[in-house]
């Protein structure tokens, strides 16, 4: 199960590293989107919406435990690649303390606060009732959501991007089925939904664990391993915090963005909902290649050889612009039918194809600045990860959705290219940034 990637072609590692997690992505997408598309064929937009805006909120809080748990990828990708198993066995045991208080903490006060949630995301009055349901199934699935993604980011760091795979595929597969069954069969509407989602993610842990025992991790736990360390927590932390708050400010931009459309109306809400599923069907590449650069550059810069980290991300870089670029021309002409396969509202189908195609060229800067921040993240700089997206953030993304949704109140297509234009200013502050980081380490050579 442990493999290791500090040797041999850079690019056949990242590319057999990557097409699991890839395929992982496309899955983990994919219970989003039939999660809209099935409720779009048996309830009207208020529904619709509702899944929209709760999946959200969701989506959120996962890539939130992702970025956290990608403090375990490093330090365990880091210890693999040292060679050091006792120092692997520490992180994966005290990650999994961590995430486990951090579930039951989460729950509860998520569950207090759901109707606060619901109002400050203003979600359509038609459709309040119906997130307000779904989200309280889907918070109380959260243990289950956390141990799946603590679970696939312990595999991972051992260099198995496989197994990940497996388990979300189950997950998936039962997604699909029970929401047909629930929305279809029972007519549940959201609760419905939730309920797919929430009793697939169990099945999806409980898989997970079997096939933990069944095959060797290359790591023994033993009861010490799962005792609080501070120097092993505090590593997670450093690496985790500030790609946990990152990709939470990244998603509060979007609900942000989600907020100031549904002020725009029903219409124009359900629109960005759709989008934005799609957009996160898009966005796997570039969140593969993220986390593909974090993987491998955290084993060779764990066996002293940084070069390879440096390789591993120019290599990411040309996969995502190229397909990231491939992806934006083809959706120019193909936009109205994309979303049409979610919805059969002549006016959605039209705002939403204005919306996509000026949001599409996201897809090409943040494959870039995603690259970057996995190998910020494999040299436990983090916090530049932190810094580039919060700049962008402020200073672009959102003030630019704002403007634009006031400037052009009969179109959503300039919304949608303010957000390509944030993502374009961390591109320029991550370069500029990794330029610095490769000239201070050629100053240290030469000192040394």
């Amino acid at each position: 199960m442990e493999k290791n990637l500090t040797s041999g072609s850079v690019l056949k590692n990242l590319v057999y590293f990557s097409l699991p997690y890839l395929l992982s992505y496309f899955l983990q997408t994919l219970y989003g989107m039939a999660d809209l598309f099935i409720i779009g064929q048996f309830e009207g937009v208020a529904g619709t919406t509702a899944v929209s805006v709760g999946s959200q909120v969701m989506h959120m809080l996962t890539v939130m435990i992702v970025g956290l748990a990608m403090g375990a990828t490093v330090s365990i990708g880091q210890a693999v690649g040292a060679k050091d198993r006792k120092k692997a066995a520490d992180c994966t045991g005290n990650t999994v303390t961590v995430f486990l208080v951090l579930s039951v903490i989460l729950t509860a006060v998520l569950l207090l606060s759901v109707r606060g949630i619901v109002s400050v995301m203003s979600t359509p009055e038609e459709a309040v009732e119906g997130t307000v349901r779904y989200l309280i199934v889907c918070f109380l699935g959260i243990p289950f959501i956390t141990a799946y993604n603590i679970i696939s980011s312990i595999f991972r760091g051992l260099g198995d991007s496989k197994s990940p795979m497996y388990f979300i595929a189950v997950a998936c597969g039962v997604n699909i089925v029970l929401d047909y069954l629930f929305m279809g069969a029972f007519h549940l509407g959201p609760v419905g939904a939730a309920l797919g989602t929430a009793l697939s993610q169990a099945v999806s842990v409980g898989v997970s664990f079997l096939m933990m025992k069944k095959r060797k991790t290359g790591i023994s736990l033993h009861k010490e391993n799962f005792l609080p360390k501070k120097t092993v927590m505090l590593q997670l932390f450093q690496i985790g915090i500030p790609i946990a708050f990152q990709d939470g400010l990244i998603q509060i931009a979007f609900i942000i963005i989600t907020i100031i459309a549904n002020r725009r109306g029903l219409n124009d809400a359900a629109a960005v909902g759709i989008v934005e599923k799609v957009i996160s069907f898009l966005f796997l590449v570039p969140s593969s290649m993220l986390s593909s650069v974090s993987a491998l550059g955290a084993q060779n810069f764990g066996a002293g050889k940084p070069e390879r980290a440096v390789e591993t991300l120019k290599y990411a870089i040309m996969i995502a612009v190229g397909f990231g670029l491939t992806v934006a021309v083809v959706i120019q002409f193909a936009a109205d039918p994309v979303v049409s396969l979610f919805t059969d509202n002549g006016t959605v189908i039209h705002s939403g194809g204005q919306y996509l195609r000026g949001y599409i060229w996201d897809c090409v800067f943040a494959g870039i600045h995603f690259s970057f921040s996995g190998y910020f993240c494999a040299c436990q700089k983090s916090g530049l990860s932190f810094l580039h997206n919060i700049t962008a953030i402020v200073l672009v993304r959102v003030p630019g959705v704002y403007l634009m949704s006031k400037l052009f109140s009969d179109t959503l297509y300039f919304m949608g290219l303010a957000t390509a234009a944030g993502s374009l200013l961390s591109v320029i502050i991550c370069v500029i940034a990794f330029t610095i980081l490769l000239k201070k380490e050629r100053e240290n050579k030469a000192f040394r």
